[in-house]
């Protein structure tokens, strides 16, 4: 999206800790966003319908069931793309938190400048507009182990190189966690699923400071991730 289409997209957060929502409100409004936050859900769905917002982030730690069942009614009458901030830990004892079709989720804790560059990601999805924005160019030389995008090295760890080279041979292609580990330790030494959750998250970084407009690494609830070139 162009800065001019920021400036018009409008960001609603929903969470019960005010410190936080407070600061994501900030922080998206530094990039040119128009948002707000509230930390009750009751007045919520009369405000959607008076004037939805463009993108509702919402924190599923935010008194859980009222959260779900928020989000299981505005289905009922919108497709409002809805982003959900969760801890990392619940993952595994909530496989059906997505079931109302949100657009995306993010672990915290995250840094700002992830969760700007799924917003940009969701709203270029649920928003369409002329952009002159052209595609990344990913290079991997796997000879020494370099990779750069748009012409700009990444400094890679060689594990990093080596999840990213695995998502590039196949690009659009969900890979799983136990895949793309195979690919990562050659020796198949046993290592936490959150381990390589966090290698992801260093190499989504340096994607994302090489190109902030463009989400590269995507991911795939409870299975694994793919890559957007």
């Amino acid at each position: 999206m162009s800065s001019s289409d920021q400036a018009l997209a409008r960001i609603l957060i929903v969470a019960d800790e005010p410190k936080l929502a407070g600061l994501l409100s900030e922080y998206l409004q530094t990039w040119g966003y128009e948002s707000e936050w509230m930390t009750g859900a009751g007045d919520l769905m009369s405000s959607i319908s008076r004037d939805p917002p463009d993108l509702l982030i919402v924190d599923l730690t935010f008194q859980d069931c009222e959260c779900l069942g928020m989000c299981r009614q505005l289905r009922a009458f919108t497709r409002l793309p809805v982003l959900v901030m969760t801890a990392c830990a619940e993952e595994i004892d909530i496989p059906a938190r997505l079931e109302f079709a949100a657009y995306g989720y993010i672990c915290k804790p995250f840094n700002p400048r992830e969760l700007v560059a799924r917003v940009r990601a969701i709203l270029r999805r649920t928003h369409p507009g002329p952009t002159n924005s052209a595609a990344p160019r990913l290079s991997i030389d796997s000879r020494y182990y370099l990779a750069s995008l748009n012409g700009k090295p990444l400094g890679l760890t060689p594990i990093e190189f080596r999840l990213l080279r695995a998502l590039a041979a196949e690009p659009g292609r969900a890979l799983s966690r136990a895949r793309l580990l195979d690919h990562v330790y050659a020796n198949r030494r046993i290592v936490a699923d959150r381990t390589l959750d966090g290698h992801i998250q260093n190499l989504r970084r340096k994607l994302h400071e090489a190109c902030p407009e463009h989400e590269i690494i995507g991911s795939i609830y409870g299975f694994g991730y793919k890559l957007h070139v």
